[in-house]
Order: structure tokens, then sequence, then C-alpha cells
């Protein structure tokens, strides 16, 4: 019940995402204008996050997830019958806000009724859910293409995964019910001595503008380490496709490459949650940025090598073990510094700030490669990580509850 929504969610937009750009140029729309139409989707998580806070913060993780799902529907059959790019950027956008609301309220929920112990073990798999079906969403449309050969039939299937995820929401046992909130002594102690972390309750105490504002300390020097981390990660995926291309190499060659870096990303992603709950949120960190820091900005000089493809591949590997390392971690920290009084509030201002760092970042790969080359471009990238390792250095231990030492056996 707390992961297997995650995963239908996940799984039918893991399917959809891939036909926006497909659905927009059946209608008429160029590269530019199917590449602005598929972006509504990040806008609307961009946009969904501080109306999630407040949702989850009134109504409670549940019906927040089931108002999300019953949304997204309605936006699937925006895309299906749309007539026009309009109608279909207002529905791509819709998805992006339900992709936020059904989000922050299962991190909401896991900041809750997780022990301290487990925490990022459990945000870890969480954060795995989502990958498995977005990781698995674009097999399924390339499987229901050959099948139907219509687009309308991987969004039939988004449409039914919905409906489970609803139905199983609203008749399946409700975690809320019968998992108890985390009392405050089951947390850890904070460095600075303040408790921005206890027994969370889901009905929100304050404003979300007054959160952010009482937060803004936080939120504007871990939150801003945060987002760097969204946006080395964003970047991967931009950076990767376009080095390829500028190789000279084949789309198949190419996918197979990203393919393999996207493989080992997913296959670590609960190593970081063992890291995390064992030696601390920082031994997961630092290892993850420094790895995808370096490695941009090591890829940056091996355009015009002789052996540039090998490099291209070695390279993509490193960012995949860097990325895979950190799956969760943005979770878990906004878990781990959510106020006790107000955490929906305050998960929807951290994901928005983390969001944005992910949105901004292709947009920063497209100007530099604009002014400059794709390497100048992936060395700011590596510059970012590294900059935020060192924010990730400076800001964990003074914000972030440090965890007791194992007991002795």
């Amino acid at each position: 019940m707390v992961y297997l929504p995650t995963v239908l969610f996940a799984l039918g937009e893991g399917a959809v995402i891939p036909l926006i750009p497909v659905i927009a140029a059946s209608m008429g729309a160029d590269v530019a204008t199917a590449a602005l139409v598929a972006s509504a989707l990040v806008v609307g998580q961009l946009c969904g996050n501080l109306p999630a806070g407040w949702a989850v913060g009134r109504i409670g993780e549940r019906y927040t997830m089931v108002i999300a799902g019953t949304a997204a529907l309605l936006s699937g059959a925006g895309m299906l019958f749309a007539p026009s790019l309009g109608v279909l950027a207002a529905s791509v956008f819709v998805l992006g806000l339900c992709a936020a609301a059904f989000g922050l309220a299962r991190h909401a929920f896991m900041t809750t009724r997780v022990p301290l112990p487990f925490r990022a073990r459990s945000l870890s798999l969480l954060g795995g859910s989502f990958r498995l079906g977005i990781f698995i969403g674009p097999f399924v449309t390339a499987g229901l293409l050959q099948l139907f050969g219509s687009e309308s039939a991987a969004i039939w299937f988004f449409a039914v995964c919905l409906v489970v995820m609803v139905l199983l929401v609203l008749f399946g046992p409700d975690p809320e019910a019968t998992i108890p909130p985390v009392r405050s002594t089951e947390r850890f102690v904070e460095d600075s001595g303040e408790a921005v972390s206890g027994s969370i309750p889901t009905i929100e105490r304050a404003g979300i503008f007054q959160t952010m504002w009482r937060q803004r300390r936080l939120l504007s020097r871990l939150g801003l380490a945060a987002a760097s981390l969204s946006a080395v990660r964003s970047a991967r995926q931009v950076v990767l496709p376009l080095w390829g291309l500028s190789l000279g190499l084949d789309a198949s060659t190419i996918a197979l490459v990203v393919g393999v870096s996207g493989a080992i990303d997913f296959a670590l992603f609960y190593a970081s949650g063992q890291v995390m709950d064992r030696f601390g949120r920082l031994w997961a960190a630092m290892p993850a940025m420094l790895l995808m820091g370096v490695g941009f900005l090591a890829l940056a000089f091996t355009h015009d090598g002789d052996a540039a493809v090998l490099w291209f591949g070695m390279f993509a590997a490193v960012l995949g073990v860097g990325n895979g390392l950190s799956s969760g971690i943005l979770l878990t920290l906004g878990a781990d510094v959510a106020p006790e009084r107000e955490p929906a509030a305050f998960l929807g201002s951290w994901r928005t700030l983390t969001d944005a760092g992910g949105a901004v970042a292709p947009l920063l790969v497209s100007a530099i490669t604009a002014v400059s080359t794709l390497s100048v471009a992936a060395g700011a990238i590596g510059v970012i990580g590294l900059l935020g390792a060192a924010g990730f250095l400076r800001w964990i231990p003074r914000f972030v509850p440090r965890p007791d030492p194992p007991a002795e056996a």
C-alpha cells in the first residue's frame, strides 16, 4: 500500500512522457513547439508543489493522491482527444501538477511514519519505485505501439494504471490509519541544538509562505545545495545524448550508452539508503556529487581526443554511478529537516526549490552551448556539482540530524 501506488502512477506516467512530443508533432508542431509542449510537464511540477503542500496539510496524503489520480485521468483524456496544441499543452501541464501532488503526498507520509533508523532506505525505495515506473514505462509504450500501432494505446494504459491506483488507495488498507506517526523521542538530535524534526502531523499549522519565511535560512543554504544536485542530475539526461550526437554516433549507439548509464543508476538506488542510514547523509551526498562533478569536468576535456568515444562510454558509466548513489537523498534530506508543525508546507517549498534546479539545468546547457561549446557547458555543470558538494559538506552537519552510532552486538 505504500509503494505499489507509486509504481502504478510512475509506470503510467513513464508510458506517456515519451509520446508527448510525438503527439504534438502529429498535430503539426515543429521541433521547437513540440519541445515547448513537453516542457509543460516540468512547469506543472514546479507550479504544483506549493499547492500540493497546502492540500496535504488540509486533507491528508490519501485524499490528495486520489484527487491527483482523478485529475491525471482528465489530463490523459485531454491528451487523447486534444483538438489543438493549446489543449494538449494544458493537459500536459495538469499532469505535471498531479505528479507534484502525488509525489509530495507520498513524501509527506514517509516523513511522518518511517522511524529515522530506516528512513533513508525507505525513501530510497520510494525513489526507486518512481524510477522503476519511469524506466519500464517507455518499454511498455514500445510494445503497445508495435501491437496496436497507435499512440492512444499508451494513453489508455496510463488511464488503467491510474484507475487501479485510485481504487487501491480508496479501498485498500489505509496506511495513515494503520501506521502511527513517529514520536519525537524517536528522532535524532541535531548538531545545532535546534529541533527542526519531530513528530510531524499531517495537519498544516501555518501558511505556505509563512513556513517558507521561517525556514529561509535552511532553504537558502542546504536547499540550494540540494537544488545543485537536482541540476546535475537533470543535466546528465541532456548532455549525454547531445555528446553522442556531437561525436557523430548513431542513435542506437547513443541509446545503448545512455541505457547502460541508466541501468547502473537504477541498480544502485538502494545502496544509497543503506549508506545514509548506517553512516549518515553526508557519506552518500558527497561521493555522489564528487563523482558527477568530476565526471562532467573530465568529460569536457575528452571531446577532441583520439579515444573520445571510449571516454564517453566510461564517463557515462561514472555519471550513472554518481546518480545511483544519490538516489533518495533529496527525499531524505527534505524529511530530515521538515519542521515539526508544518511538514507539508515545508516539503512543498523544498520540492519546488529542487525541481527548479532540475528545470534550469537544461536551459543552462542550451544557453552555454549556443554561445560557446558543449564541452564548456559540461565543464560548467561539473563546477556546479563541485560547488554543491562543498555546500553539502558545509550545511548537512549544521541542519541534518546526526544518527546514533550502531549498537554493539
